[in-house]
């Protein structure tokens, strides 16, 4: 099944990773007014909306500033570099339970998008200043040197970060040796949607 290239398409058939694409079964139904408020929120802040990783992504000033996806029991709002966000509100929780980095806003209800609209575009703003500062995240010290491309992935793919940080460290080190290998960007970026059935169904890089 193809995924999304367009994000007119998220919001009115869903990401088209599974067969409930375009259909009243797709996740993105039960939350579609509040996925459409963190739409407008984005672009009345002037933040340039694309795709990937098949869910609607939001850039400024060349840098990767927000994503969101929708999930049966809940939605997310998923910030990248957020390390650097002062999360004053203490709102933000950790994509999966070694996340090391708390890094997105889970809503649970209709209507929370609305109720937090002011927290949302704080936390924008601090990441748009930033980018066009060009200010980096502090380095988090890890064993495994894991790629700026994996870490954007588990970032904007929660589904994918769980089942990546259930796996053994010998596991996550096989993924991080092999994308390491690869000397272009673009080229890791594909090898991490290949490799995302693989993660999801607990085996390493390897193991077939």
């Amino acid at each position: 099944m193809a995924m999304i290239t367009d994000p007119d398409d998220f919001f009115t058939k869903g990401c088209g990773r599974c067969e409930r694409f375009a259909t009243a079964d797709c996740s993105t139904r039960p939350w579609i007014e509040d996925l459409n408020k963190l739409r407008r929120i984005c672009l009345d802040m002037g933040l340039e909306e694309t795709v990937k990783w098949a869910h609607p992504c939001y850039l400024h000033a060349g840098r990767n500033i927000a994503i969101f996806g929708a999930f049966r029991t809940d939605f997310r709002l998923s910030f990248m570099n957020a390390g650097l966000l002062n999360d004053t509100e203490g709102v933000l929780e950790p994509q999966g339970p070694n996340s090391q980095t708390p890094s997105m806003i889970r809503f649970t209800a209709v209507g929370q998008a609305a109720e937090l609209e002011p927290v949302i575009r704080a936390y924008l703003r601090q990441l748009m200043d930033h980018a066009e500062a060009g200010t980096k995240p502090p380095r988090v010290e890890r064993e495994i040197d894991m790629p700026d491309e994996l870490t954007e992935a588990l970032d904007a793919d929660p589904e994918l970060a769980e089942a990546f940080h259930a796996l053994t460290p010998g596991r996550q080190k096989s993924y991080m040796f092999n994308l390491n290998q690869a000397k272009q960007a673009a080229t890791r970026v594909a090898r991490i949607e290949k490799f995302r059935g693989h993660i999801l169904a607990g085996k390493g890089a390897m193991e077939r």
